[in-house]
């Protein structure tokens, strides 16, 4: 198990309420011994002129999943991204939702590395995403 104190729903929720976690819908749906998983519906909030998924508020749902990912496992440093990028691989359109997975790839002292996927409701790849996170004492 990759977690300290393995971090409850509801306290994820918590941490999201006044964010823009909370202003995109983004929803902690589970927590596993080494991941962590969301949801995000593709609406008005979320998609580009085109009515698809917006690739920033993809990037955005993965970076989110990461971070806080790194904070449940180091709770007592302060964590902050030090770099994401993402790959695009399909389009979500507006009335589906993604769903997305955060598994480390590193967990050191003063590197996390993450992959998160982010998949359609059909369980399609939508997005591949690698975040950096630093853990700062």
């Amino acid at each position: 198990m990759i977690w300290e104190n393995k971090p409850s729903l509801e306290t994820l929720k918590q941490v999201s309420k006044n964010t823009m976690l909370e202003h995109l819908g983004i929803e902690f749906i589970d927590i596993g011994d080494d991941y962590v998983s969301a949801s995000m519906p593709v609406d008005h909030r979320t998609v580009q002129p085109f009515r698809i998924l917006h690739g920033g508020a993809s990037v955005c749902l993965a970076e989110s999943l990461g971070s806080i990912a790194s904070q449940a496992v180091s709770p007592k440093s302060k964590v902050v991204g030090l770099e994401v990028n993402a790959n695009h691989l399909r389009s979500a359109k507006e009335g589906q939702t993604v769903f997305a997975t955060a598994k480390p790839i590193k967990l050191g002292k003063r590197i996390h590395v993450w992959n998160i996927e982010i998949k359609d409701d059909q369980e399609q790849l939508i997005c591949i995403s690698r975040l950096t996170v630093a853990v700062m004492s």
